[in-house]
């Protein structure tokens, strides 16, 4: 790193990527327990490279420096080796600014997140400029990005397997050239992660992928997954529809309640393209969210539990690492193909509003929700 960009990193405000210490003892446990927590809550957060500047005081800026004692890089590597499991990518470096020498950590973008230590277990992430312990939707969340959790295919237990709608499920089998019958019909479905059965003294119970995508009653078992569309657009009050069933159902119920609201040359397709990539991509593990869709006269929104996954920037979402089981069988079942059109979405979305207005996507951390601002329909109206 040369001078000129550690001093554009001392300019910014500490965030969950950028932390600064005015000092740091490594020779006692107290700052070596202190230092591995740190990188690890930087580690975990989002975003890209994270850096911990050790000689800078956090509030004021002001460079004191460190000594050339202080710090050796083989030294922060075998803490964060011996204290970070797994051993999170670091390098260390110092620059001289202002006849004072500063220590520049860069905590790499690793693929074995999460991280946590290993003496007490916690998994620690930055809110901001504090260091907080993970919270269970976060952890969740990390585990299946990095492929370690795939949350489609656990047991709901207790679940009752006779909810699921046959007629999907022969559909399903018979596009991969399988007769389903009641002679493989459980051992079909248990091997395919619809349903689940821990041990023989156990009964079968429906996994979430499968309660999600198979069952057109699932809102017994999962009250959360519906579209809670909120109608505006009418004067005096607020006309509510709530749209449920299996996800396939839940697409085409949003598309048919949409196109009786709207105006006919207000690109309805567009919208439907947003509301098909966030039934397929939202976060279902958040159980106290739905989606939530507002139609008011200056603004159509969209909101999705959990925050989009996305490699970069929000110019095009990398959405490929969260629901993979779920889009399989979507892709296989949905006969109007639209989810076999899945990628590059949004691109076409905001060339459907091109000339009336701007549409607005919102990757919201702090909330951990995902929000898509669409033109109002007055510039529909004529």
């Amino acid at each position: 790193m040369d001078v000129k960009k550690a001093k554009n990193l001392i300019k910014k405000e500490e965030g969950p990527k950028l932390d600064f210490k005015r000092t740091i003892d490594v020779q006692y446990e107290s700052g070596r327990k202190e230092l591995a927590k740190d990188i690890c809550a930087i580690a975990n957060s989002r975003g890209g490279r994270g850096y911990l500047i050790i000689g800078v005081e956090d509030k004021t800026k002001r460079i004191v420096g460190i000594e050339d004692t202080d710090l050796q890089e083989e030294q922060i590597q075998q803490i964060v080796s011996m204290r970070c499991d797994p051993p999170i990518p670091i390098s260390l470096e110092f620059i001289n600014i202002a006849d004072k020498k500063i220590a520049v950590i860069t905590i790499y973008v690793g693929s074995q997140k999460p991280y946590q230590l290993r003496e007490n277990g916690a998994f620690y992430v930055r809110r901001g400029s504090t260091t907080d312990t993970m919270r269970k939707q976060e952890l969740i969340s990390a585990l299946q990005e990095n492929m370690e959790l795939n949350i489609e295919t656990c047991p709901i237990i207790n679940s009752d397997i006779n909810l699921i709608d046959e007629k999907l499920v022969k559909r399903y089998f018979n596009f991969q050239g399988i007769e389903i019958d009641e002679s493989n019909k459980l051992p079909l479905l248990t091997s395919s992660s619809i349903i689940y059965k821990e041990s023989e003294a156990q009964d079968y119970c429906l996994t979430l992928g499968g309660a999600l995508v198979f069952c057109k009653n699932n809102n017994i078992l999962l009250p959360h997954n519906m579209i809670k569309l909120i109608n505006k657009l009418d004067n005096g009050f607020d006309e509510v529809y709530i749209i449920k069933g299996d996800l396939l159902d839940m697409l085409d119920g949003f598309e048919r309640v949409l196109s009786m609201l709207l105006p006919k040359n207000y690109p309805i397709n567009a919208v439907c393209e947003v509301i098909k990539d966030v039934i397929l991509y939202r976060d279902y593990t958040i159980y106290y969210r739905e989606i939530e869709v507002s139609l008011n006269y200056n603004n159509i929104s969209i909101i999705s539990p959990g925050i989009m996954v996305q490699e970069k920037e929000l110019r095009e979402i990398n959405f490929t690492r969260r629901n993979m089981w779920i889009y399989e069988k979507l892709v296989v079942l949905d006969e109007k193909g639209r989810f076999a059109k899945s990628g590059k979405g949004f691109s076409k979305v905001k060339r459907a509003f091109k000339g009336h207005g701007k549409v607005i996507f919102i990757n919201s951390l702090e909330n951990n929700i995902f929000k898509v601002i669409f033109p109002g329909v007055y510039r529909f109206v004529d």
